[in-house]
């Protein structure tokens, strides 16, 4: 059937608008400078954990206060909210899986209804961040894992799943679901994924899977 069991989605700039990191770099005044590094990581330019190290390296001391405060800027892509609703109201498994922070892949999962998230952790003394995050580092093969994993527990062939991301370090899990879809994509990944979303929303995940606008559901 073309109803897809499993969904993985990525969170930075699929599921949500922004990058979650470079926004919270902005109440260190160094939105331009990480948001520059951002983008050469999603773009395969440069290696992800380094990248990331390098980022959160750059935030050691900010008040950890910032975290909410960037929370509530947060918005959600369109269609987000109906894509997992209508899924898992026809008995799929959505899993949230994000190169970000747990602090942002917990809030959008219990928002909009994911079953499962997995991040990266923002380490902080309790009051400000110490610029660490916690090792392991959630790259692009703990996705393509955490695809593989959570398919092999629940009895669900690759054919039967599907993932959606933009950036490098989704490549490999978009390449090895039964329907990968790049989403408003980088170069990188635009240029190696056959089914993209350059013009609509999310819910372009449920018509590719045969549901009718009928069948969908709000969150």
């Amino acid at each position: 059937g073309r109803r897809k069991a499993l969904l993985v989605a990525d969170m930075d700039s699929t599921i949500v608008t922004s990058e979650t990191l470079d926004e919270l770099a902005a109440f260190a005044g160094l939105k331009d400078k990480i948001a520059e590094i951002t983008k050469r990581a999603m773009n395969g330019e440069i290696d992800f954990p380094t990248a990331l190290r390098e980022r959160v390296g750059m935030l050691r001391g900010l008040d950890i206060a910032a975290l909410e405060r960037t929370w509530s800027q947060t918005e959600f892509c369109p269609g987000a909210r109906t894509m997992v609703a209508t899924m898992r109201s026809y008995g799929a498994t959505t899993a949230l899986v994000s190169g970000g922070f747990t602090f942002f892949t917990a809030r959008v999962a219990a928002e909009l209804g994911f079953d499962i998230h997995r991040a990266n952790t923002l380490l902080d003394n309790g009051s400000h961040l110490t610029g660490e995050v916690a090792e392991p580092i959630l790259d692009r093969d703990s996705k393509v894992a955490t695809l593989n994993e959570l398919a092999e527990k629940r009895g669900i062939k690759l054919s039967a799943t599907l993932a959606v991301g933009d950036g490098a370090n989704d490549l490999p899990m978009l390449k090895e679901a039964g329907l990968g879809i790049a989403y408003y994509a980088k170069p990188v990944v635009a240029e190696q994924v056959l089914n993209k979303i350059e013009h609509t929303d999310l819910t372009s995940l449920l018509y590719a899977q045969g549901y009718p606008l009928s069948a969908f559901k709000e969150g």
